[in-house]
């Protein structure tokens, strides 16, 4: 099956809206962990999002060129080709654009989706999301317009972020962002959807205490009932239909209890990146702490070439993404529920 359509993507978001479940949103770099993904969404039965950094798509571009939009495209084109072996649904995503990257990273991105679209081919990315939380609101949502009228025209959806999730995350640090911009306000929801009604489609990530990277239990203090208290402000002043898809930024080593709460309050996607790094590079360091002797030439001896090819630990580190990531699935009630041939 290829990558979800705009309309099947569509259908995944209100599905899990109506179903109290979310879609696992892992991270990718290379051929190997999009293969870790497509695995752990195969064995799961479990649609889900695959997405791309700025971080991401430059490495994925290689030394000698450095260029994120770039080495996006090459990610999203094998994924494209590496889905159709999976009866799944897929759909692909960039993640955390701040607004001095939207000329060089964003917007080359949606041109491609325009070009293969006028090419009668489908779309590149499904939605793309804008990091404009280090600006003022107004000044945010004057950007997050600008880029869901661009978005809505080629059928992709935006995401969009209000409040500041705390932490490290691709070289952008908020680890000392004020305490009070952790947690969006029911006014900041209201103005959200009052900025972006009836533009397009669009998902929305606000804060609520939580915080990329890992951190041990009681280091993060969430508060979910923050995601009620606006989803409730908002559809009581403009209806029902006016409740956001909410995302949840830093799921990695959430208690399995405070992430399904956030079900119940709209979360329909959920990102993991710091967990899926570490179950790739545990089991390729089990490997190499093992087969010192083979992957290293000792002594002037000649090691094990089957301990040192790179696919004999990299296979390892697949294996692991795609275990972490089926527990993800799992802990966000969405295995099992695959849509793929129903829409």
């Amino acid at each position: 099956m290829p990558i979800a359509t705009p309309k099947q993507y569509a259908a995944m978001l209100d599905a899990a809206q109506k179903g109290d479940y979310a879609y696992a949103a892992i991270n990718v770099t290379s051929i190997i962990t999009i293969n870790g993904a497509l695995k752990a969404f195969a064995d799961k039965k479990c649609d889900g999002i695959i997405q791309v950094s700025t971080g991401g798509g430059e490495f994925a571009s290689g030394l000698n060129v450095k260029d994120a939009a770039f080495g996006a495209i090459v990610l999203a084109e094998a994924a494209h080709r590496l889905a159709e072996k999976h009866n799944v649904l897929v759909a692909l995503h960039t993640d955390h654009c701040q607004p001095k990257k939207v000329d060089s990273f964003m917007r080359p991105l949606i041109a491609e989706t325009a070009r293969r679209r006028a090419a009668g081919l489908p779309n590149l990315f499904q939605s793309h999301m804008l990091d404009a939380s280090e600006l003022p609101l107004a000044e945010n949502m004057k950007l997050s317009r600008e880029l869901l009228i661009e978005c809505a025209k080629n059928e992709i959806i935006l995401e969009v972020e209000a409040g500041v999730v705390g932490g490290e995350e691709d070289g952008v640090d908020h680890s000392g962002a004020p305490r009070e911009k952790l947690y969006t306000t029911p006014e900041d929801m209201l103005s959200v959807y009052e900025s972006l009604h009836g533009l397009g489609r669009y998902m929305f990530a606000a804060t609520f205490g939580n915080v990329h990277g890992h951190y041990k239990p009681g280091a993060v203090k969430l508060r979910p009932d923050i995601l009620k208290q606006g989803q409730d402000a908002v559809t009581k002043k403009h209806g029902a239909k006016a409740e956001f898809d909410l995302v949840f930024h830093g799921g990695s080593g959430t208690p399995v209890e405070e992430i399904r709460e956030t079900l119940a309050y709209g979360v329909v996607k959920m990102n993991i990146d710091t967990d899926t790094q570490y179950a790739f590079t545990r089991p390729v360091a089990d490997h190499m702490f093992k087969n010192y002797a083979g992957v290293l030439k000792i002594d002037g001896e000649v090691g094990d070439k089957k301990a040192y090819d790179p696919r004999a630990y990299l296979k390892l580190g697949e294996k692991g993404v795609a275990e972490r990531l089926g527990s993800a699935c799992d802990d966000l009630l969405a295995t099992g529920k695959t849509l793929f041939g129903k829409v």
